[in-house]
């Protein structure tokens, strides 16, 4: 049977069930997860704990946390999260958007080597290994420290048969860059969803980069506090795009957190507002949207269950 890694250890892919596919336990910046003044990790490991046990009795089964270090990952506090809420969570390896300097002057390989590490030994000497490989451009353009990064993340992913998720900025069709780079690269199209793409409602970029072979990561929906189109605006374009044939090729989730201390408490109580719902959002609001636009039980099915888990196997 086919597994992958989470926070836990290894599970087997059948077992993953109801799939939230970009998340984020703890969110941050380089280096905030190791300076105790700006994280309060304590607060963040309750939040994240009461967030996820709700969210598990509402029928949530697995997160897939996209944080890699330079996100403030903590690997030991989502291996706790996981135990306390039932809640599967898969880890990541990669880099988010602040590409170290480093990076500019040591072999491409090499960069493919730290994420590959990550992958089959584990991180921060825990033995907790990453199972997918996160890499982001956003505004702008793929800079060249974000191109090193996403050929790196190609190559790990086709040394360790690892899948790929992405931001992007699809506003600006960001997505059609990542694509060209990884196509040149050899990777499989199939092994890299393209993150954060129901931030447009551009459709014959969405079903270009689906015709090409790529997933998509639906995966921004709660009730406020994101640029672009709304919540429902973005539930219509996801039945559109079910309706033209291509919902065995798109993954949902919220990009939603539980951190504490990054933020001020009027921040994260303005967050909170806004998103009531929080890790239920999909279910309580965006999935009864769908019915009521005529998808299908199938159709759901597919987004939250059958995709992600065909995506980790990685079958077309």
């Amino acid at each position: 049977m086919a597994t992958v890694e989470t926070a836990m250890g290894p599970a087997d892919t059948a077992s993953l069930g109801f799939t939230l596919s970009h998340e984020h336990v703890c969110i941050g910046f380089s280096g905030s997860s190791v300076i105790p003044e700006f994280l309060d990790r304590d607060a963040t490991l309750e939040r994240a704990v009461r967030d996820l046990t709700d969210a598990k009795r509402g029928g949530v089964d697995t997160i897939v946390d996209v944080a890699p270090y330079d996100q403030a990952r903590d690997v030991r506090l989502q291996a706790e999260v996981s135990r306390r809420s039932g809640v599967n969570i898969v880890v990541s390896t990669g880099t988010w958007l602040d590409v170290p300097h480093l990076f500019e002057y040591v072999p491409i390989d090499r960069i493919a080597d730290f994420y590959a590490r990550e992958i089959t030994e584990g991180i921060d000497g825990t033995g907790i290994k990453a199972g997918i490989i996160k890499c982001a451009s956003d505004r702008g353009g793929v800079t060249p420290g974000q191109e090193r990064v996403l050929r790196a993340a190609a190559r790990a992913s086709m040394r360790t048969s690892t899948p790929i998720m992405t931001h992007t900025w699809a506003p600006e069709r960001i997505g059609e860059q990542q694509a060209d780079v990884f196509e040149d690269e050899g990777v499989e199209p199939d092994r890299v969803c393209i993150g954060h793409s129901n931030d447009t409602t551009d459709l014959g970029y969405l079903t270009g980069l689906l015709r090409r072979g790529f997933w998509l990561g639906m995966d921004r929906h709660r009730e406020s506090g994101l640029m672009g189109p709304t919540w429902r605006e973005r539930a219509v374009v996801l039945k559109q795009l079910i309706d033209a044939g291509w919902g065995h090729r798109i993954m949902i989730g919220h990009d939603w957190h539980s951190t504490m201390g990054l933020f001020s408490p009027e921040a994260r109580t303005a967050q909170d507002e806004e998103n009531p719902d929080r890790w239920l959002f999909i279910t309580r609001q965006l999935l009864p949207m769908l019915r009521s636009l005529g998808a299908s039980e199938d159709d759901i099915r597919k987004l939250t269950i059958e995709n992600p888990r065909r995506y980790f196997e990685g079958r077309s």
